[in-house]
């Protein structure tokens, strides 16, 4: 569909990338503590803004890549499942205490926290680089038709697992903060979905 070779495992890939620890995470919790649902979803639009510069700088690169040499682009593909899988080993063996949040930013403008603290995560631009390629396929993409599809539903899952993140931080904070047991649980599971999702895609393309 659109030159997307697997969209339906490009959607749980990506709600499962949503759901590592990290910045964006941390920024929509804070926009959510402290303007309630309305500053998360502030938060959210900040790191989705960010989040599409990122990838259409990826997609960009890939589109080069793939146009100047196909050879490389089905290397490039490797090298994202491979990078898949290693982020949920690394989740895997993460401990409770290096997977704590960073302190809290100070009180500022929610929107423009997410979009700066999203734009200037170094370690994006390089996943979105690795990850989108494994969704593309090289014969039948359709160009900014393809691209767009991508960045399009990539917006729209952040923008859903934003709104459901600021509304379970604004309900069920402190019952969230005190279930160490389930937080180690989730992490596990994703992990596991990761690694699982690099061997699949490693093996298919």
């Amino acid at each position: 569909m659109f030159g997307i070779t697997d969209y339906g495992a490009f959607v749980v890939a990506f709600w499962l990338f949503l759901m590592v620890p990290g910045p964006g995470n941390l920024v929509i919790a804070t926009g959510t503590a402290q303007g309630g649902i309305r500053g998360g979803m502030a938060a959210t639009l900040g790191v989705m803004a960010g989040d599409q510069v990122l990838i259409w700088c990826a997609l960009g690169g890939v589109a080069a890549l793939l146009h100047a040499y196909p050879m490389a682009f089905s290397g490039l593909q490797w090298v994202g499942a491979a990078y898949l899988a290693w982020l949920g080993i690394r989740m895997w063996r993460l401990r409770p205490q290096e997977g704590g949040a960073p302190a809290a930013p100070a009180r500022q403008r929610p929107f423009r926290q997410g979009f700066l603290i999203t734009l200037l995560n170094p370690k994006a631009i390089v996943f979105y680089f690795a990850f989108l390629p494994l969704f593309i396929d090289p014969v039948r993409q359709q160009g900014v038709v393809t691209f767009g599809m991508l960045a399009v539903t990539a917006a729209a899952l952040v923008l859903l697992y934003g709104f459901i993140e600021s509304l379970l931080v604004h309900r069920f904070a402190e019952r969230l903060r005190a279930s160490e047991r389930l937080g180690r649980l989730l992490r596990k599971l994703t992990s596991l979905f990761l690694i699982g999702f690099g061997v699949r895609l490693a093996t298919s393309s």
